[in-house]
């Protein structure tokens, strides 16, 4: 496809359109202002409330109330237990948790749950979006996960890890080579 890249997260790959070809939205630094504006976890309860509404205008999946309620418990718990994790980790090594101002990170935290996966608090944000769309047994519901997924991936840990990059050099490079950004 000319003008595309594919980027593959998981087993998902997604085509985004290259800046180089000449999109006039991508190139210079109209996307790039969305960068780390929005705070994950306002985003992450913006669309809870989005997909609450939409699970009031489509049909429900046939699933029995009892599959959903327990595997939207399940499923938040352990997205919780990751998001709790990632801040304690972080107010252990009294560094910043505020997503939108990664150039004050002081401490390069790579133990605990980070040693599982780069994004603790952003992928237990998305563990909870998949338990509510789970919960909701609306298709539609399912569209606010990967929404977040694809925004926070571009607009919240690619300029992160530029960032991170930079603060800590050949150490955090050795570290994304051995830790995966979601799981």
């Amino acid at each position: 496809m000319a003008g595309r890249r594919g980027e593959v997260y998981g087993c998902l790959e997604v085509y985004v359109a290259d800046a180089s070809a000449g999109s006039p939205l991508l190139a210079g630094g109209s996307m790039r202002a969305l960068e780390l504006k929005v705070p994950p976890m306002l985003l992450a309860m913006l669309l809870l409330v989005a997909m609450w509404g939409l699970s009031w205008c489509v049909p429900h999946l046939a699933i029995p109330a009892e599959a959903r309620v327990a595997a939207a418990l399940l499923i938040s718990a352990a997205g919780g237990s990751f998001i709790t994790l990632g801040v304690f980790a972080f107010r252990r090594f009294r560094t910043t948790v505020d997503p939108t101002r990664p150039g004050k990170t002081t401490s390069f935290v790579s133990s605990g749950v980070y040693r599982v996966t780069r994004n603790p608090m952003y992928l237990g944000a998305l563990m909870l979006l998949v338990a509510w769309a789970i919960f909701l047994a609306a298709p539609w519901a399912f569209s606010g996960p990967v929404f977040f997924f694809l925004y926070i991936n571009r607009f919240q840990i690619k300029p992160e890890e530029r960032i991170l990059a930079g603060l800590f050099g050949e150490e955090y490079s050795r570290y994304v080579a051995r830790v995966r950004r979601w799981l």
